[in-house]
């Protein structure tokens, strides 16, 4: 049982670490692909819409990447 559970354990993390850097990879080309800068603009000029839209982006994002990995 103790190997199963290490394997399973491992994969979740392999799993886990893919997705991050999946995201971080999409973030980035979106980032590149409108016009601006994301982060000042989230950041120091506090753009709620904005900011509302990258959320509804990341919780997009998450679900693709989920059903890709699954």
């Amino acid at each position: 049982m103790a190997p199963d559970f290490a394997a399973n354990v491992l994969t979740a993390i392999v799993y886990a670490v893919l997705g991050i850097v999946m995201y971080v990879v999409a973030f980035v080309v979106i980032d590149k692909l409108t016009p601006g800068e994301l982060w000042h603009d989230l950041l120091r000029e506090r753009n709620t819409a904005l900011a509302i839209l990258m959320a509804g982006l990341a919780i997009g994002l998450s679900i693709i990447i989920a059903a890709a990995i699954h």
